[in-house]
């Protein structure tokens, strides 16, 4: 395969690995606060996530800063696309990247 098919390759692995991590962030939270002892839930899922994910990175980029590169972009669409999706169905659309930004003018006009 070409090194531009492996760069792909490694592109939607880093999706698949951020995907996995920022959708497993949300199901945590989902169960941690509804749960009696939502450390356990807090703990446990940042070792598993962190662990799987830098596992995935490090087997994806397989010592090649180009694919490590790649992998870690689509780690990045992912988390956009995961706040997209997990977005509360009345709340209005902002901008995944920067969430804080305009929150100082709405503080300010009250």
């Amino acid at each position: 395969m070409n090194e531009a098919g492996v760069l792909v390759l490694a592109g939607a692995a880093g999706l698949g690995l951020g995907a996995l991590f920022f959708g497993g962030l949300w199901w945590t939270v989902q169960k941690g606060v509804a749960s009696p002892r939502p450390a356990v839930w807090f703990l446990g899922s940042l070792l598993v996530r962190t662990g799987l994910t830098l596992g995935g990175l490090y087997a994806v980029s397989g010592g090649d800063w180009p694919r490590l590169l790649a992998c870690l972009l689509g780690f990045l669409a992912a988390r956009v696309g995961v706040t997209v999706l997990t977005r509360p169905a009345g709340e209005p659309a902002a901008d995944p990247i920067h969430p804080t930004q305009g929150a100082g003018r709405a503080s300010q006009s009250r």
